[in-house]
């Protein structure tokens, strides 16, 4: 289908009404789905989902409607075995009024009004077949030459199709020298349109000679001499710079692309904008990005959050001590010209040049500022010193390394326009120096030294945003490159792929005046990775100097909910500053820890034991029985309509997913009894021959041996006494994780965690404020998702001694806690912490016990989380040291 097309059935499905039953079909035919197929998802031949008015796709698609808490549907709809098993790409939750959805190949989301749908019709574009909009920041002059540079390397390769396979790296090449040209042209470089009217007016129509323009006007570039040249040729300036230094193969062309180069060239190509150019063109050469052409572009504003607190700040902070002093004003500014004319960018993740391109900008106009100081004091004006082979990078991606290069030429012409404008005067133009030092490499495998040399007292600067990946989402490959750089450090399998940049970039800057900061997902300073990572990347000689808390780093692309960031500036200790960032907010502290906290560097280490004392946390009992079982209510029914005594053998079961949307599930719990006690024809009795199957054809030794008892669970866990469940995993939304106490009859799966013989008093130190912030900081994530641990939340929480006054107090507002709740029974656990929606008393009982248990960790009252926090580390580090003396 056309793109025009999708939008405007999408359209007109959100503005008409539909039956609920007919919309997910009519939603698919939106997007092309053929007829014949909807037939057979109708029929229940092709559609996956078990639930009535569900609908699952195979690769596509897992609609699911829902009346609750959309968020929290969506989220039990990311952990089912369904969307495991089945890989749909889009999850679909809607109660017909609202919409929310979820991209599991980019991780976008989207939330909207229904009526709304057909403004976000791009969102589910991949079910068309068309990948979706990653535009963003485009100028319309960028969006036009990407276009215009896709469509002729289009045809390019339909003219060579054997070319482009066997020299990638000549196409790459000749791409970015074509560009340049056009950049040149218009640009004041070369005299104007001087490249496309020789195209136009100097080679044949049928674009056979076209090839040899290009081997002589390449040529001619790099070299001074222009004897013999004919006349359209003889005024083309040296180049140079390297740019048109190597000799590499050139493509046919065809006539089709001899007249897109001439229509090309009628772009007023000086008002592209390298900031971005870079990024969108790397469209050019995969067709699976092309949606209106582009990228995801980080954006100047989150790039400044890195380079500001990594030098710049320290640079402007030097210009205006400088031009405060009254005497020495002229050597101090010059000594900054000299810093700035030595210092070395190096971007290990470069990309197309984003993050160098923003570094070489912000540094030129620090130099105009400097030079308008130093014509106003002593009436002189130099030229700029800063130069791009100053800049250094690693990148994987031959295409964009080049265009890397390409890009900082461009800036740096584009900058010396700048400063002809402000100051009067600039560098010549031509011949080209020396480009950035981009390589072409993986930077896990190579040497970082042997791109950017360091000696002891150069001033490098380590930054950019390197790829992520989790530890569950790597390749073979991407786990070899872990292994190439971590050897045998513990835990490797478990940290992110962008921990590989932390640790290379940490060995690299020991024992120099080098410093970094990159952009990371949050997930390295939460939960096991910290304990992991950190002690290798800082030891006793570096130091967090500076960094962003938790911010989404986002774009304007449609649909794009971005990602949860860090930024982490690292240097050797005691050289900086320390600087803490929370949103707009900058605070000056004495130190930063791995968990981006003021507090000395403390790693919480999953632990077995009990740090305070307090009642032992169990796992949950697993089943292990191929859904034998586990009965739906409907399977229940059955059971007891067979014999109503049956029911001293069903338990209610609760997980996670159970207890926090208030779903109805029970168990057969036949402790006690023998698998013979119930004949093979009975329900019980086939239940248990289906467990017994499949625990005797699993791959595992284990489970095979827990089939001589497929009557019972797996593993067992419950006591016949009032518990406290706590789910394993619940959104990051909540201002608290719900819990409630269970009877001694309900069997906690193996999904949620329990505490037996519970008390209120740990239940009102787990529903806390205090405990909240401490497993915000220590937890693991699922996506984004909260997910509680024994060994990383619960056994390391450091709790004061209670006496029986704290008891008594706390039970009083436990008990409040409880009665609000019980004030709500329509409510779901989901629906009562809603943030938006949380009653106002539970809201109101949930801070005066946040109150209550402040209290007992101190007297004087804590302003913020960053403050409980901070004593939680201290009081933690203290419990640590005295466990030490113990032993």
């Amino acid at each position: 289908m056309r793109y025009s097309e999708v939008a405007a059935n999408v359209q007109a499905l959100a503005q008409n009404s539909h039956s609920q039953a007919e919309f997910v079909y009519e939603f698919l035919l939106a997007y092309g789905t053929p007829k014949a197929s909807i037939a057979r998802l109708k029929s229940g031949q092709m559609n996956l989902a078990k639930d009535d008015g569900e609908l699952l796709l195979k690769k596509k698609l897992y609609f699911a409607p829902a009346t609750d808490d959309l968020f929290e549907a969506l989220e039990t709809l990311k952990a089912v075995k369904g969307t495991l098993s089945h890989d749909p790409r889009f999850l679909f939750v809607t109660d017909f009024e609202h919409v929310v959805a979820f991209d599991r190949k980019t991780a976008d989301s989207l939330h909207c009004a229904l009526a709304d749908l057909g403004s976000h019709f791009d969102f589910f574009l991949p079910l068309a077949g068309m990948e979706k909009q990653k535009l963003s920041n485009e100028s319309v002059a960028d969006r036009n030459a990407a276009e215009r540079m896709a469509k002729l390397f289009d045809a390019i390769k339909a003219h060579n199709p054997e070319f482009i396979e066997r020299n990638p790296h000549a196409m790459n090449v000749f791409l970015a020298r074509l560009l340049f040209c056009f950049f040149a042209e218009d640009t004041g470089i070369f005299d104007e349109n001087a490249v496309s009217n020789s195209i136009a007016s100097h080679t044949a129509p049928d674009a056979s000679d076209l090839h040899d323009f290009f081997v002589k006007l390449f040529d001619l570039l790099d070299r001074k001499s222009r004897d013999g040249l004919p006349k359209h040729l003889q005024d083309f300036p040296y180049v140079n710079g390297g740019l048109f230094r190597d000799h590499f193969p050139i493509p046919e062309f065809s006539i089709k692309a001899r007249r897109m180069m001439i229509e090309a060239g009628k772009l007023n190509w000086s008002d592209i904008n390298p900031d971005i150019f870079g990024s969108m063109f790397q469209a050019v050469i995969d067709p699976e990005e092309r949606h209106n052409l582009g990228q995801h572009y980080t954006s100047v504003t989150n790039i400044m959050k890195v380079i500001e607190p990594l030098f710049l700040n320290d640079f402007r902070a030097a210009f205006e001590k400088a031009t405060a002093l009254k005497r020495g004003k002229a050597p101090a500014l010059h000594r900054l010209l000299d810093r700035i004319a030595k210092v070395k960018i190096f971007d290990p993740a470069c990309g197309s040049g984003n993050f160098l391109i923003i570094a070489y900008k912000e540094l030129r106009r620090l130099e105009m500022d400097i030079f308008r100081e130093l014509q106003k004091d002593t009436g002189e004006l130099p030229l700029s010193g800063l130069k791009v082979s100053q800049f250094y990078g690693i990148e994987i991606s031959d295409f964009a390394a080049e265009t890397a290069v390409l890009a900082l030429w461009l800036t740096e012409h584009q900058m010396n326009l700048e400063s002809k404008k402000v100051c009067g005067q600039a560098p010549d133009n031509l011949p080209l120096k020396d480009g950035a030092k981009i390589v072409c490499a993986n930077a896990c495998r190579i040497d970082w030294e042997d791109v950017c040399p360091k000696e002891a007292e150069d001033e490098i600067y380590i930054l950019g945003n390197p790829p992520y990946l989790g530890a569950r989402v790597q390749s073979k490959s991407h786990k070899a490159d872990m292994a190439s750089v971590f050897g045998k450090i513990k835990g490797v399998n478990s940290l992110d792929y962008i921990t590989c940049w932390f640790y290379k970039a940490s060995k690299y800057i020991r024992g120099s005046h080098a410093c970094y900061a990159f952009v990371s997902t949050n997930s390295i300073c939460q939960g096991e990775q910290v304990a992991m990572i950190w002690p290798h990347l800082l030891g006793n000689d570096l130091e967090i100097f500076f960094a962003h808390k938790s911010f989404k780093w986002t774009n304007s692309a449609k649909g794009n909910a971005g990602v949860t960031c860090v930024v982490v500036g690292v240097a050797s200790s005691g050289e900086k500053q320390n600087f803490l960032f929370s949103g707009v907010h900058r605070k000056e502290v004495q130190h930063i820890n791995p968990y981006l906290v003021e507090a000395h560097n403390v790693y919480v280490e999953s632990r077995r034991r009990l740090l305070s004392d307090i009642p032992e946390l169990s796992f949950g009992s697993m089943a292990n029985d191929g859904g034998g079982l586990i009965l739906s209510d409907t399977e229940k029914n059955e059971l007891l309509n067979e014999d109503p005594n049956n029911i001293r053998f069903v338990r209610k079961f609760l997980g996670s997913a159970e207890f926090i949307r208030g779903q109805s599930r029970s168990c057969l719990w036949l402790l006690g009894s023998s698998p013979t006690d119930f004949g093979e024809d009975s329900f019980i009795g086939k239940r248990i021959k289906l467990v017994e199957e499949h625990r005797n054809y699993s791959t595992r030794e284990a489970t095979r041996k827990l089939a001589e008892q497929p009557h019972l669970f797996g593993e067992i866990r419950h006591h016949d006494a009032q518990s406290i469940i706590i789910p394993k995993v619940s959104s990051e939304r909540r201002e608290y994780i719900p819990i409630a106490f269970l009877p001694a009859e309900t069997i906690i799966s193996d999904l949620a965690f329990g505490i037996y013989d519970a008390n209120p008093t740990i239940f009102g130190l787990l529903t806390s404020r205090m405990h909240m912030t401490w497993v915000r900081a220590v937890a693991g994530r699922l996506e984004e998702r909260l997910r509680y641990s024994a060994g990383l939340c619960y056994n390391t929480f450091p709790v004061p001694k209670l006496n029986e006054a704290h008891k008594q107090t706390l039970t009083e507002h436990v008990m409040e806690v409880l009665q609000q709740r019980e004030n709500h029974p329509e409510k779901t656990m989901a629906q009562l912490y809603d943030p938006d929606k949380m009653p106002a008393g539970l809201r109101a009982a949930h801070q005066q016990l946040d109150l209550t248990v402040d209290r007992i960790y101190r007297k004087a009252p804590f302003s913020s989380d960053e403050e409980r926090l901070e004593h939680l580390f201290k009081r933690y580090e203290a419990m640590i040291e005295q466990e030490k003396e113990k032993k």
